[in-house]
């Protein structure tokens, strides 16, 4: 199939910042592209060819736009799985595939996966309804403290709560959910895994992630992760262990905790480019975005490797402030060696909401890390 300068086009679920930045890569080798999201206000819209506005749980907007197009993918995984299904039924190209997205949007499933693949995983309950966990307590089956999630719709550190007393789950949701272990780490590392439509892999380094505390949004992604060589070596065995066992098409972030003990333990996987990749756009060889197209597409997978230690900071709405956007000090933080921000094009700020990233490149991570620093402590998203 001829992609290039022609009448094929890419469809993609989701219009926010991931396929916004799915679109520079698109726009790069001039493949036309559709796009549906709820939003009229899309990060993506301005740079598709064309928006359908639509709901992502929808069926039949689902799978009528996925009939208008060649291939289909996905920039987040929350949409209607039994469109999806239908369209791949019909013929239809659809990656990741449905059956790996049927394992991965719920988190309970998921974790149930990883057991019955003798994939290592903290150990977890799940649970129906919110009050059989409150039962479960009751009868000493289940110990302070947990990790509440729930199964589905969670994102950016949405449902999901450290729970060390009773009262932690009020007015949490009352469906279905999942308590896990909590595990004390030494690192929370992650590895991006591309596979082709043919089958080739490849795996992007070992990258290690710090999260705000209050929040559970990463803050910092550093790339290559500060950890034994040994330890990165697993980390990228036991990802592709499970890449292998979902059998996706595209890229595969698999999130995990490095133990006391030097054990890796997958925490959960998203079947697309991630954030913690974003530091791929400026020291990779070849960025996430670019390695999501050349798989989905069956093309030859580019180089992962670094040309450059990375590291990206996250950029989000400040606490106390909800309205109109304004990124305060971006001047000064253009001025710091190495640093390329990324703005998500997002209006409305509010606290915590996902509005950009900054990249810092450097051939010394520590160099890297001490302006990632500044660059945290000096840039503000506020409102007017």
């Amino acid at each position: 199939m001829e992609y290039f300068s022609s009448n094929f086009t890419l469809g993609i679920l989701g219009g926010g910042q991931l396929g916004k930045m799915l679109l520079y890569e698109t726009r790069k080798w001039d493949i036309r592209t559709k796009v549906m999201d709820a939003s009229e206000e899309a990060p993506c819209k301005i740079a598709c060819n064309e928006f359908v506005k639509g709901s992502l749980l929808d069926f039949d907007a689902v799978y009528k736009f996925g009939k208008d197009v060649d291939v289909l993918t996905i920039e987040i995984e929350n949409v209607n799985l039994d469109a999806l299904e239908k369209l791949e039924e019909e013929g239809k190209k659809v990656y990741p595939p449905t059956k790996a997205l049927r394992i991965i949007q719920n988190k309970a499933r998921q974790k149930l996966f990883y057991v019955d693949n003798g994939i290592p995983t903290a150990d977890f309950n799940r649970f129906a309804y919110k009050s059989e966990i409150e039962d479960s307590i009751a009868n000493g089956g289940l110990n302070f403290p947990f990790i509440w999630k729930v199964a589905q719709f969670g994102y950016d550190g949405q449902g999901v709560k450290v729970v060390r007393k009773i009262e932690d789950l009020e007015g949490l949701p009352s469906g279905e959910c999942i308590a896990e272990e909590v595990i004390d780490f030494k690192n929370e590392l992650a590895v991006i895994v591309s596979r082709s439509v043919s089958g080739e892999v490849k795996t992007y380094p070992v990258v290690e992630m710090e999260f705000h505390p209050e929040a559970n949004q990463v803050e910092y992604v550093i790339c290559p992760a500060r950890i034994d060589l040994a330890v990165a070596k697993e980390a990228e065995k036991v990802a592709l262990k499970v890449s292998d066992k979902i059998q996706h098409v595209g890229l595969l972030a698999v999130e995990m905790f490095q133990t006391q003990e030097d054990k890796i333990l997958v925490n959960e996987v998203a079947p697309r480019p991630h954030n913690s990749g974003h530091y791929s756009i400026e020291a990779s060889y070849t960025n996430q975005f670019e390695q999501h197209l050349r798989a989905i597409l069956d093309l030859p997978l580019g180089n992962t490797e670094n040309k450059v230690a990375g590291i990206m900071v996250n950029l989000v709405g400040a606490e106390n402030h909800t309205g109109e956007v304004v990124y305060e000090n971006m001047e000064e933080i253009l001025k710091m060696e190495g640093v390329t921000p990324h703005i998500y094009g997002k209006k409305q700020t509010r606290p915590f909401r996902k509005m950009g990233h900054v990249t810092i490149v450097n051939e010394d991570i520590s160099k890297a890390r001490e302006i990632a620093r500044q660059v945290k402590e000096t840039i503000k998203v506020v409102s007017k």
